[in-house]
């Protein structure tokens, strides 16, 4: 399955439910972080062991969440979602060109 067909696998799910009306920018944003704080709990308490791979499949499920909430986020405020990645990517590299930055991680206003 393509990303793309994940996108419309997901708002197909939305719209069968008719739940687009209660899909606004405000309340998304919100899901999106309650999500991601989520996927940040799996983690919690996990000592020394920053991967956590009994819990990966949790991780996965909370991924998922975070994820179909940017679709439908990206949906309501009609963007492109693949192309405003991509457009990121693009302006990610020329703040951090590979030359420069390979192996550490510091902050582009560092270099």
């Amino acid at each position: 399955m393509t990303f793309e067909d994940a996108a419309e696998k997901a708002l197909a799910f939305r719209d069968e439910r008719d739940w687009a009306q209660f899909h606004n920018p405000k309340d998304l944003a919100i899901s999106i972080s309650l999500e991601a704080s989520e996927l940040l709990e799996v983690f919690q308490w996990s000592g020394s062991d920053l991967e956590v791979p009994a819990k990966a499949n949790r991780a996965r499920e909370e991924l998922a969440d975070v994820a179909i909430y940017c679709i439908y986020m990206a949906d309501t405020l009609g963007i492109d979602l693949t192309s405003a990645v991509s457009d990121k990517l693009d302006a990610n590299g020329r703040k951090y060109p590979a030359d420069k930055v390979r192996g550490n991680a510091r902050k582009y206003t560092e270099l």
